[in-house]
């Protein structure tokens, strides 16, 4: 019967079969959606769809060595359980059936070891290493990889979690479940630039204010050309597919502001045929509304994606305004199985006010802020190797009122200027990733970066009105080149090390390597260990802007040490992990005072931190889920924004139309000012629910501090309490 079937398709369909069970045994699991290395965009598994054409016939198959064919839909993949088979004693029906494959495969027989599971047996016959399902990610190499062979530390938060979120912005849900990753905030919506600014990020205690954290885009560095620090109202929800976060350094791949980790945002795309439309709405408190339409097609090998938001609140303070437009839309168009193309454009802007502390109120400190980027990239992916190339452009127009003090007896009297800035960053990056022999991966490539800006204050009234008084316009480059080596030296051991040389056009060169261990154990239990350098030059704004500048500054750079544990349980139903780190830096730019004369920017800080992370996660029940995370950080000299100890605790219960989820968050000695040494302790409540009225219509609410929680993250500017939203998600 089965070798009938193999009979009645065609040569190709009988190969595309062979190799869907052959990757069965060899890997974890037959994903629905795969990302590229490098542009790290989704594309559909063709061997997930053998499995659901072939269905039937490979479950028939497999089930003659004692193997089952699991479809997991939830989580969107195919895996194989059970006790196996010795090979030995297969049934001469099997055997007919591999020699089959091996024909229309024009593969000898000699290689037949190949493509049958390497199955450890116990004296009774049961797999002392069965296998398991990991998640397969892409931020810590440029060719996506089972996160057990990468000796980093990477976080995953997919759609599904972006969406239960109920959030027009990606970060609030990282605080939450990252651990050692701390995002700033001043309010219920909006996050502002300069004087008062929140959205600054810290992951371990390195700062992303000064461009210490990076922020991608597909693969692709997003940072303000002068300042050199990320634009936190740039990340909006709707682009998401799902968001890596690297805890640690990864210069090696990314360069320099990558010194303390990465969040790589992976961008959206329909997986399936068809067209899909999506529109929410949601009001809540301070007059807030927040929107969103999105419309994505699958034709064939085209693709497209196009989504717009309009945000807006008015604030719990007097003089908190924020407005926000977006638009994102991304094309793509496969030429072949092993060739694709695609292009995507992000733009967004949004007026800003900031009110000052409550101690000393502003009046006028308004910005208006424009930022966009665009990327095309052609891939190719072969079964051994796989690439890209791209080119990305980034840019931004910031128009900035600092404002004055709303106290009658300061001197302090409205700006007649304006601070006006234009900053752009341009790249091409080229790739390839191939498999050389058994177990082994590596992957080479070339970065070329163009960043810089102008920047003037431009005066709009008095007596010198129409005047510019120039601050900067200054450009720079950069351009490295990297190799990652990957080899799995046995079936419970894998190496990984890389090293860049990166060449900075005004600072000099840089030799940035990095290396680790994976240990995969018995009881499906890994153990990691690495050790890599982190680096970044000096910004454009540290070199020549405003009155710290200094253009004879160095780079800064930190060593991270880190062992890890993680395990999973009870038919995977039960995960948890730990990790510790320590941090050793140098040469960190601070502005050091001098007597007679201004702070001048110089590398004499350090960097000495150390650091527990945990987190696990229980399905208790199919429709009942738990997880929690810890991180605690010791600092030498404490940063803004970085908390000593965070706790995260949360249930999640979905049944039928009902989904709530809820959480808290614990979060203890977070400096708020480091001059004065201030910390805050508080406890957060939140709860999420939604439920589905049809196919095609929910209605969602969320509400958050429900304890209602006196607390500030930046000093002065206290935040909100109890915050209640909801709305509705229509779908067709």
């Amino acid at each position: 019967k089965r070798l009938q079937y193999m009979e009645t398709g065609s040569q190709g369909e009988a190969e595309n079969i062979r190799k869907t069970i052959q990757d069965l045994f060899r890997q974890t699991c037959i994903l629905q959606v795969k990302y590229d290395p490098v542009t790290l965009t989704a594309r559909d598994n063709a061997r997930y769809q053998v499995c659901l054409k072939h269905r039937e016939f490979i479950a028939d198959y497999l089930s003659v060595i004692g193997c089952e064919l699991v479809h997991d839909p939830q989580d969107h993949l195919f895996r194989i359980t059970g006790d196996g088979a010795a090979i030995e004693k297969m049934s001469l029906t099997t055997t007919k059936l591999l020699l089959l494959f091996f024909a229309l495969g024009e593969i000898t027989a000699s290689a037949q070891t190949d493509s049958l599971p390497n199955i450890t047996k116990t004296s009774n016959g049961k797999l002392i290493d069965p296998i398991q399902i990991h998640e397969v990610v892409v931020t810590g190499t440029r060719n996506e990889t089972d996160i057990r062979h990468l000796p980093m530390t990477i976080s995953v938060i997919d759609r599904k979690q972006i969406e239960q979120s109920m959030q027009p912005s990606i970060l609030p849900i990282l605080t939450q479940q990252v651990p050692g990753l701390f995002i700033t905030a001043r309010g219920i919506m909006g996050y502002g630039v300069s004087g008062g600014a929140a959205g600054g990020m810290s992951l371990r205690g390195i700062g992303s204010g000064s461009g210490r954290l990076m922020v991608l885009i597909d693969g692709h560095p997003q940072y303000m050309g002068l300042m050199g620090h990320p634009i936190a109202d740039a990340y909006q929800s709707l682009m998401a597919e799902r968001v890596e976060v690297l805890r640690g350094p990864a210069s090696v791949l990314y360069g320099s502001n990558a010194m303390g980790g990465v969040i790589n945002i992976v961008t959206r795309q329909l997986h399936e045929e068809g067209v899909k439309t999506n529109l929410n709405l949601g009001y809540g408190s301070f007059n807030t509304l927040q929107s969103e339409v999105t419309n994505r097609i699958r034709k064939g090998g085209f693709t497209s994606l196009i989504s717009g938001s309009y945000n807006r609140t008015d604030g719990h303070r007097r003089n908190m305004g924020f407005e926000q437009y977006g638009g994102y839309a991304k094309l793509g168009y496969e030429f072949s199985p092993y060739w694709n193309i695609r292009g995507d454009v992000n733009v967004t802007h949004f007026n800003a006010s900031q009110p000052g502390e409550v101690t000393d109120p502003m009046i006028d400190a308004d910005q208006s802020i424009t930022r966009g980027m665009t990327s095309v990239a052609v891939e190719n992916r072969y079964e051994r190797t796989s690439g890209a190339v791209s080119f990305f452009y980034n840019w931004g127009d910031h128009w900035i009122n600092d404002g004055y003090t709303a106290n009658p007896d300061d001197k302090n009297n409205p700006k007649p200027y304006r601070f006006d800035s234009h900053d752009d960053m341009m790249g091409i990056s080229w790739y390839q990733s191939a498999q050389l022999f058994t177990g082994n991966r590596l992957t080479a490539g070339v970065d070329y970066y163009r960043f810089g800006g102008k920047a003037q204050n431009r005066y709009v009234e008095g007596e010198r009105n129409g005047e510019r008084e120039h601050i900067v316009d200054k450009v720079q480059h950069e351009i490295a080149g990297y190799i990652d080596f990957r080899q799995d030296i046995s079936h419970w051991l894998t190496l990984d090390a890389g090293i860049r040389i990166d060449h900075h056009s005004h600072i000099g060169t840089e030799w940035i390597p990095q290396a680790g261990l994976s240990f995969h154990l018995p009881g499906s239990i890994e153990l990691k260990a690495s050790a890599g350098k982190g680096f970044r030059y000096p910004t454009i704004r540290e070199m020549y802007m405003f009155p710290p500048k200094n253009p004879d500054l160095r780079p800064e750079s930190m060593w991270n040490y880190e062992l890890a544990f993680a395990q999973r349980l009870l038919d995977r139903r039960l995960s948890y992990g730990i990790n510790v780190f320590y941090i050793d830096g140098k040469n960190l730019i601070v502005a050091v005072p001098r007597a007679g004369a201004t702070p001048l920017n110089m590398n004499t800080g350090k960097i000495d931190n150390t650091g527990v992370e945990a987190e696990a996660a229980y399905r208790i029940h199919p429709h009942w889920s738990v997880e929690t995370n810890y991180s605690y950080l010791h600092m030498d000299n404490p940063v803004l924004g970085a908390p000593e100890h965070k706790f995260y605790a949360g249930a999640m219960f979905s049944k039928n139309r009902w989904t709530v989820s809820t959480g808290l968050q614990y979060v203890a000695n977070l400096y708020t000012d480091v001059d004065h040494v201030q910390t805050e302790d508080f406890v957060l409540w939140n709860i999420n629910g939604s439920f589905k009225v049809t196919e095609w219509f929910d209605i969602w609410a969320r509400g958050e501090n429900l304890l209602e929680q006196r607390y500030e993250i930046n000093a002065g500017y206290p935040m909100p309490k109890a915050t209640i939203m909801a709305g509705i998600n229509v779908k067709f």
